[in-house]
């Protein structure tokens, strides 16, 4: 992919959060997945950390190595000819310096957006500093614009995740940081873990900005979350957690009852090979 390619993808992406209508984004874990995915017309693919992750045999949380985290989004990229934003969790940095060297690496393989995590593993600790996270997201911007790409920063706000204060200094700190999120150079707020409706749709009058929740399964569709003034919907590790629960299902079928009938709803091989045939770019 040419700088002139990854700006005129960096520029789709941006318009695509001007809702309506709502960004729907499946996340991709794989060359295959991402192909899939394209394949059933969406316009965009994220990447989800824990999918990616499992994929490579390591545990969510930046657990799997670096190098190998760049190389399947490099693939993922490779893969598909629609913007692709990568989930970087926290960043694979302890410092804003490398955070920003991280996101020089993965702004190289072709991708348009990040999701950048101000959340930690640590318990005694579980959110990161406003200040600290304020300072990465600064970094971010500032390497994207060395890099000469103008990226879609998704900043993630996990204090519902983390379950951190009351509902009211919850919410209350949750429009603080998104002020200064975005003040600092972010696009896009992910309130990771928040699915209240009433929340939601409160969050998006307080803040008006653009506000990504998690598609999950109980939650109203595209329409209503629209409605809410939602601008974007992502899947997380959704789809990859429910192919994982179908190979373990194959697996035990397999394993017990020694017959073949659960592999009769796959898909044919020709079209398998025709999903990934040479293309035009």
């Amino acid at each position: 992919m040419t700088k002139d390619e990854q700006k005129r993808l960096a520029e789709a992406f941006r318009k695509m959060h001007q809702a309506p209508p709502l960004l729907l984004l499946p996340n991709a874990w794989d060359a295959m997945s991402a192909r899939i995915f394209e394949a059933a017309g969406f316009g965009a693919i994220a990447t989800t950390s824990g999918g990616v992750a499992w994929a490579l045999g390591f545990p969510d949380g930046e657990h799997a190595p670096w190098s190998e985290v760049v190389a399947a989004t490099e693939r993922i990229v490779r893969a598909v000819h629609v913007p692709v934003t990568a989930d970087i969790e926290g960043g694979y940095g302890e410092t804003p310096e490398q955070v920003a060297t991280s996101v020089t690496e993965i702004i190289r393989t072709g991708v348009v957006g990040i999701n950048l995590e101000d959340g930690t593993p640590r318990a005694d600790m579980p959110m990161r500093s406003m200040e600290d996270s304020v300072a990465r997201i600064r970094a971010v911007r500032d390497a994207a614009q060395v890099e000469g790409v103008p990226i879609v920063i998704n900043a993630r706000v996990d204090l519902y995740l983390k379950n951190v204060g009351t509902n009211e200094t919850r919410f209350a700190e949750t429009v603080q940081r998104g002020k200064a999120y975005m003040a600092a150079g972010a696009d896009c707020l992910f309130p990771f873990g928040l699915a209240d409706l009433k929340i939601i749709a409160d969050l998006v009058k307080t803040l008006n900005v653009p506000i990504n929740v998690v598609g999950r399964a109980g939650m109203p569709g595209v329409a209503e979350l629209e409605r809410l003034g939602v601008t974007r919907v992502s899947t997380a590790s959704g789809p990859s957690l429910v192919v994982m629960s179908t190979v373990r299902q194959i697996a035990e079928e397999l394993r017990t009852k020694g017959e073949f009938d659960v592999l009769k709803s796959a898909i044919k091989r020709p079209d398998a090979q025709q999903l990934f045939a040479p293309r035009p770019k």
